[in-house]
């Protein structure tokens, strides 16, 4: 997940963007308003974190700008300013949270993962697919109870493609949630990337190629086992139930012809009965009662 951190003081900075960038977040930084609205309209970001101080508002008034432009991502505000007056403030700027200078970073962490969290209630605690297991909280991952050590990059991937499993994801779109802007990587970086976590999960044991490439679109992750027999099963039952409504149409539209026709039909066998009757039974209508009937 990626989050951008705007704040101008490198002695508050740098320790939060150490602790997330070790729980395999992706952090971009800008030490100015400017700066963090540029890249916020430029990259996708899953939270910011604003610094407001008494001197420098830039904060609150950077969250009202990305509220208005229609941003819906998290922000978390962080401020010396503790009085209900100034959470009020930030609050009504739009913020989701307010947190005080100096505060504990392991709680500021907590609250940072939690609202990662409420952005998408959906989204499991722990990432799974079939034995493989992925826990945001801690950034461990393992297959079958035994740990996989992913670079920062590799982790981010995982952790893409297992939040949004039936996604396609282009090259473009990887390099925008996975790398910072500053980096500078061409799209060759996501196809050796990629390359490495297969490997690493071939090596943990799993089989089957996790990361498909959909030819001309990118990549997505690849069905478990089960839901794959299960999705099987669910195109078949499809395929069946098409044929049958197939089926039932063409009787339908037989039925249709052959109920038009019908009283002409009758007409002749009542003739024939009649003519039976008085012994005035004729070839023509005889052969006309065999070929009706």
């Amino acid at each position: 997940m990626k989050i951008l951190i705007v704040d101008d003081d490198p002695a508050t900075a740098s320790p939060l963007i150490e602790a997330l960038t070790a729980h395999h977040y992706t952090i971009e930084a800008a030490t100015n308003a400017e700066h963090g609205l540029e890249l916020a309209q430029t990259s996708h970001y899953d939270l910011a974190v604003l610094d407001v101080t008494p001197q420098n508002l830039d904060g609150i008034h950077l969250c009202q700008k990305l509220r208005h432009q229609g941003s819906q991502m998290p922000i978390l505000l962080l401020s010396t300013q503790g009085s209900s007056a100034d959470r009020i403030r930030g609050l009504e700027a739009g913020a989701d949270d307010y947190v005080m200078k100096p505060y504990d970073l392991s709680e500021l962490m907590a609250r940072i993962r939690a609202l990662l969290r409420r952005r998408n209630s959906t989204v499991s605690k722990v990432l799974t697919w079939e034995q493989l297991r992925l826990e945001p909280d801690t950034g461990k991952v393992t297959y079958k109870g035994e740990s996989l050590h992913l670079t920062p990059k590799e982790y981010g991937l995982l952790e893409l493609f297992l939040r949004h499993p039936r996604r396609i994801f282009s090259r473009s779109a990887i390099l925008d949630h996975i790398w910072s802007s500053d980096e500078f990587p061409g799209e060759e970086a996501v196809t050796t990337q990629i390359k490495g976590l297969r490997q690493k999960l071939k090596a943990a044991g799993i089989k089957i190629n996790l990361i498909e490439t959909v030819y001309g679109l990118g990549y997505r992750l690849k069905d478990a086992p089960i839901q794959e027999q299960e999705n099987k099963q669910v195109k078949e039952k499809v395929a069946d139930s098409t044929s049958e409504a197939k089926l039932m149409a063409a009787v339908a539209k037989i039925w249709q012809k052959f109920k038009e026709s019908l009283p002409e039909k009758i007409d002749v066998f009542r003739q024939v009965s009649v003519t039976l009757a008085t012994g005035t039974l004729n070839q023509q209508l005889c052969e006309n009662a065999k070929m009706e009937a």
